[in-house]
């Protein structure tokens, strides 16, 4: 039996089996050795060669469109650019990943618009794992879905998560740490619903023999294997519906419920016409507060504070984190920095690497000489 046979059957073994308390163990077991064996496949693939689609990042973050064939995305990406990707109305027009470049607030945002996937992509159809590949390098998906067919969401969200791309969550915070002797050594906290012997036949399927395992949140055996896993990749997600244009007024009451259907909100959730360039404002406004974006206004020796050209950084970045990007003597000459704005107590305040900054600071880094 081959690896492709072997995960089928192990797929219907788990939908066949009930899932209650005296199964649990066994379920784990089975999700454990399904994840292990897609992930060999993948790489048998992988290794097969094949027409790839390696995209080089550049700018301050990269944003990946994705949609099935001909809902838009070239036509956005056009709108909203400087990329000149082909436009049809025939399925499959872009057959490359095509970059573009967007400048907003001072950030060169890259934009990607992928081929359309299509139902099966994590399977390899219609070349899906390349343009998934490129989707776990980004720093945010952007679903763009036709308004005639809000379902496309479902399958796109199941393909992803196919290709060990989680989004809108967090990564489990599990501790592993493996020990020389007395096997697996497994500590709940109260609200963890699973079952000790699941967690010690999950960990088993990977080869642990001896470790002491820490879980302090409750979580599902899908995201005990994820944990246990290291390709998962966790990104965060929004939603744009293309051609709001052609809405009946009569009609939107349906699209609406659809949304709500997925557990999206359609206050939440983006309508624009890309080929008549309505709602792109309140998109490119979206992408930065999505992607986390701040600016960072440098205050250069004898130059003054340079407003036109800011060091953009992300939410949470600290003064650490602006040396680095900076790169060079910045990092390794740091002797302390001055800081104005949201993220200062007063102005010019003193601080270390470690400070957090906020949108629209001033910095200003005094060096060792």
């Amino acid at each position: 039996m081959g690896l492709e046979e072997e995960i089928e059957a192990l797929r219907e073994e788990i939908a066949e089996t009930p899932y209650n308390k005296s199964t649990e163990a066994h379920i784990g077991r089975l999700k454990a050795k399904l994840a292990e064996k897609k992930e060999k496949l993948e790489n048998q693939s992988s290794a097969g060669g094949g027409h790839g689609y390696a995209v080089e990042k550049h700018g301050d973050a990269t944003v990946a469109l994705v949609g099935f064939p001909s809902v838009g995305k070239s036509t956005l990406i056009n709108a909203l650019t400087n990329a000149d990707s082909e436009v049809g109305s025939y399925e499959f027009t872009t057959l490359d990943v095509n970059p573009g470049m967007l400048k907003y607030r001072g950030a060169n945002i890259q934009i990607l618009d992928v081929p359309g996937l299509i139902e099966g992509a994590a399977g390899g159809r219609g070349g899906g794992k390349e343009v998934l590949s490129v989707v776990r390098t980004a720093d945010l998906v952007v679903f763009m879905l036709s308004v005639f067919e809000i379902e496309q969401y479902d399958r796109l969200r199941e393909e992803l998560y196919a290709t060990n791309i989680r989004l809108d969550t967090e990564p489990p915070n599990i501790n592993i740490r493996k020990t020389h002797k007395d096997g697996l050594g497994v500590t709940m906290s109260d609200d963890v619903s699973l079952d000790e012997e699941t967690v010690k036949q999950v960990l088993r399927e990977y080869g642990y023999v001896n470790a002491k395992v820490t879980i302090p949140h409750d979580l599902t055996i899908d995201e005990l294997v994820d944990a246990v896993m290291d390709n998962r990749v966790y990104l965060p997600s929004m939603v744009s519906v293309n051609k709001a244009d052609l809405i009946d007024k009569s009609y939107l009451p349906t699209v609406k419920e659809e949304l709500r259907d997925r557990d999206l909100d359609p206050d939440d959730v983006l309508f624009i016409s890309a080929e008549k360039g309505l709602g792109l404002d309140g998109l490119k406004e979206r992408l930065w507060e999505e992607l986390g974006v701040i600016r960072i206004y440098m205050d250069k020796p004898g130059r003054g504070v340079d407003y036109e050209e800011p060091l953009i950084l992300f939410e949470g970045d600290t003064v650490g984190d602006a040396c680095e990007k900076l790169g060079g003597e910045f990092d390794e000459r740091f002797k302390f920095a001055r800081v104005s704005g949201e993220s200062a107590k007063h102005d010019d305040q003193q601080v270390g690497k470690s400070h957090e900054l906020a949108d629209e600071d001033v910095l200003r880094i005094v060096a060792r000489k």
